[in-house]
């Protein structure tokens, strides 16, 4: 695997060489990802896959043209190829008034912060293909469970490289592990599935596969003989690791392209209350093994910390360069890109602060709700905020955690579900976008 030394050399010289060929500015980056994948299925090894892939993109400008080409070979020739071919793309195409490199004042100096990325361990397959075994047998001696879909463990190490013509050159390398488990209980018609998941960091910080797997078997047997609700307005609480899609729609709605196209349900809500006055989101990009921690973001300014939602309220865009002059703003920082293409904005590790109240004291009032532990489909409308998804789950009556229920749609619109959002303090970090146990108020169920 290349150094990063090297990694940050090699996407430097490529800008160097699109410079030389013409181009007004140019940026590049470069991934490389080794992967190591186990699954196995009924106590049998089903299948052992290792990856070893690597990419690297030029984006080069002409005055206002620009264009974007990428390579997965690094030879002399590809590369060559691929910065003539970038220049004379670039000097075909259109003009775009807002496209150009970060400005070079903003970009990151100095030392880049610790985020403790990368373990540098690199587990063989059979200690990965034993710690998916256990969390197999484990899900299937829950009483219940009558068939598996598999289990599985991973590891792998991904560098990245980022260089730009206005002199910023940075690499990092960071580990990633995981281990999952699905299980089915019951049978014939009756069946019901769901898993247990975790991912970290590092290989230390990864959950033990008996919790993984044990929590696979218990989740699926609980949701036996399901039956409905009948329709009408109840609470609606969303287990966390469901609640999470809540931070993906208001991340989708205040990103700067969103706001630049005017397609957002949060259009000039900036400065304006959007959740109740108790809730705080926060970004973190500087959590130490966090999994999309990052020192600086891709188009190489600094990171930091902020509150997107502060005590309710709207605080920011999340903008790259190009969406934040479009904006007449200034970018955040949150530039996200892949191997190819221009870069977009999101965020990193992402989360509500939790509240004061139990779970159990959270639901305490609630004499008809449902209890959502699965959403189906993609029911969102991002310009209205519309709202309806199906879902699954348990009744909540008279306070406590009942039956089993599936096959029923909730729907609102996102706006007032924001509003009417109450946390719980049951947090845990364990995902990229984290939250506690989320209840919302006055929604409609569609059931019996």
């Amino acid at each position: 695997m290349l150094s990063t030394d090297t990694a940050q050399s090699q996407v430097a010289d490529l800008v160097a060489a699109a410079r030389a060929a013409g181009a007004d500015a140019a940026d590049a980056v470069y991934f490389r990802n080794m992967s190591t994948q186990v699954s196995v299925r009924l106590g049998e090894l089903e299948d052992v896959e290792r990856s070893d892939g690597e990419e690297i993109g030029l984006r080069v400008f002409v005055g206002r043209q620009s264009a974007s080409v990428s390579s997965s070979s690094l030879s002399k020739e590809a590369v060559a190829a691929m910065v003539e071919r970038a220049v004379a793309m670039a000097r075909e195409a259109p003009e775009d008034a807002f496209a150009g490199l970060a400005p070079e004042d903003r970009l990151l100096k100095g030392d880049a912060p610790e985020i403790d990325a990368d373990d540098g361990e690199d587990p063989a397959p059979d200690a990965l293909r034993a710690r998916a075994l256990e969390a197999e047998e484990i899900a299937r001696s829950i009483a219940g469970v009558t068939n598996s879909e598999g289990a599985g463990a991973s590891a792998g190490r991904t560098l990245m490289a980022l260089a730009t013509s206005t002199g910023f050159a940075r690499a990092f390398t960071s580990t990633g592990y995981g281990c999952s488990a699905s299980v089915i209980a019951g049978e014939g018609a009756g069946m019901q599935r769901d898993y247990g998941y975790h991912s970290a960091r590092h290989l230390a910080d990864l959950e033990a596969s008996e919790a993984i797997g044990r929590r696979a078997g218990q989740r699926a047997v609980k949701r036996l003989n399901p039956g409905k609700l009948a329709s009408g307005p109840m609470p609606v609480v969303l287990d966390p690791r469901v609640g999470t899609s809540m931070l993906g729609h208001l991340t989708g709605a205040i990103t700067g392209a969103s706001i630049a196209r005017k397609t957002s349900f949060l259009l000039d809500r900036v400065g304006t209350p959007v959740f109740a006055e108790g809730i705080t989101i926060r970004d973190d990009p500087h959590r130490p093994r966090g999994l999309r921690s990052r020192g600086f973001d891709a188009e190489g300014l600094p990171t930091a910390p902020l509150a997107l939602i502060d005590k309710g309220v709207l605080t920011t865009w999340l903008m790259d360069s190009a969406s934040a002059r479009q904006l007449g703003l200034s970018p955040t920082g949150h530039a996200t890109r892949g191997g190819s293409g221009a870069p977009g904005a999101g965020t990193s590790n992402l989360y509500l602060e939790a509240g004061t109240l139990s779970v159990e004291a959270l639901i305490a009032d609630i004499q008809l709700g449902l209890y959502v532990t699965e959403l189906i489909g993609q029911g969102v409308n991002g310009i209205t905020g519309d709202y309806s998804r199906g879902a699954s789950g348990f009744a909540i009556r008279d306070g406590q955690i009942a039956e089993p229920i599936a096959e029923v749609t909730i729907a609102g619109n996102l706006k007032d579900m924001f509003l009417a959002l109450t946390p719980a303090d049951d947090l845990e970090f364990r995902r990229a976008m984290d939250v506690p146990t989320l209840r919302i108020d006055g929604m409609m169920l569609a059931g019996a």
